[in-house]
């Protein structure tokens, strides 16, 4: 977050870094100053205009409200305000005006939804759409350091043939040459809740409860960046061509649909990036109205820390602080 404000040149006057108490002490160079790390309580906030969090559920239900009251803006990655009726979730490409009604929080949707509603908004603008149906393909990255370490831990053992001693951790199952459908708890009807979180996210996001949604997530060995294959139903038939104009006009998109010449998104080219790339745009016949594509980006980039900042310049290009 703080090396994208910088990018940004965000106009920030001064930061305050805060963590748990093990991390208080640290010194961390940032915008050019060296910080001290200073343990996160709820006195910690007098003076601060925006608050960005990445600290769980359990610390932002703790400090985002104290944050609020003291006059802060939070903007929190964490799952623990998405669904709270008086939170906005934003995706400043697709509804920018709910920063409006904040109450001093603004939620950060999860990282897989964010990359397909950014994607879908334009179409559904164009021609509503009626039903998706979406595959992801989730990086290990989207678990944080601690995923991306089993990855190379993982294949090390493997390209020495100790195939024996490869020992899981972080997931149920070795990761390295394999394929992991269960990201987040398992629910009662058999789905994750990061499929749930997938539907619920893009109705509140996209103001469109009525777009019927079902989604499989996937953890596979790929150190950054999430891929998803998207099916769509529109409400009126629409062609590819059409899709890649609308596609190409859209903020946040860069479309790569050259597939006879190897050309569409890869999430290796993806990582490091802020846009959402997407190709493979094709008709499908399994719906009346269908259309397929293949979207991806860079999960701790646009979905968390580039959308986070993002938010907060849409605070102040809207006078919301």
């Amino acid at each position: 977050m703080a090396q994208v404000l910088a990018e940004h040149k965000f106009p920030v006057r001064s930061i305050k870094l805060l963590a748990s108490k093990r991390s208080a002490g640290t010194k961390l160079r940032v915008l050019g100053e060296e910080v001290v790390v200073e343990e996160a309580t709820p006195a910690s906030f007098k003076g601060v205009e925006i608050a960005l969090f990445s600290a769980g559920s359990g610390t932002s239900k703790e400090l985002a409200p104290a944050a609020a009251r003291a006059g802060a803006v939070v903007i929190d990655n964490s799952k623990a305000w998405r669904m709270d009726k008086d939170v906005p979730l934003v995706v400043p490409e697709v509804n920018p005006e709910d920063v409006d009604w904040h109450n001093g929080i603004i939620a950060n949707p999860n990282c897989s939804t964010i990359q397909m509603v950014v994607a879908l908004n334009p179409l559904h603008q164009a021609n509503p759409i009626r039903r998706v149906i979406v595959d992801t393909y989730q990086s290990v990255g989207g678990t944080g350091g601690k995923g991306q370490a089993e990855l190379r831990e993982q294949v090390a053992l493997l390209a020495a043939g100790r195939d024996g001693d490869v020992k899981p951790s972080v997931y149920p199952h070795q990761i390295a040459g394999n394929l992991i459908a269960e990201i987040d708890e398992f629910l009662e009807d058999g789905s994750t809740l990061e499929e749930t979180k997938m539907v619920k996210e893009t109705h509140k996001i996209m103001h469109a409860p009525e777009i019927r949604i079902v989604a499989t997530t996937v953890r596979v060995p790929v150190y950054s960046a999430h891929s998803e294959a998207v099916h769509l139903d529109f409400t009126r038939p629409i062609s590819a061509p059409d899709a890649r104009k609308i596609l190409v006009q859209a903020p946040g998109v860069v479309v790569e649909d050259e597939p006879h010449n190897h050309r569409y998104p890869t999430p290796l080219a993806a990582s490091g990036r802020d846009e959402v790339f997407v190709g493979r745009i094709r008709p499908n016949e399994v719906f009346d109205n269908g259309l397929s594509m293949w979207v991806v980006a860079d999960n701790v980039r646009k979905g968390a820390a580039t959308n986070a900042v993002q938010i907060a310049e849409t605070l102040v290009k809207r006078g919301r602080l």
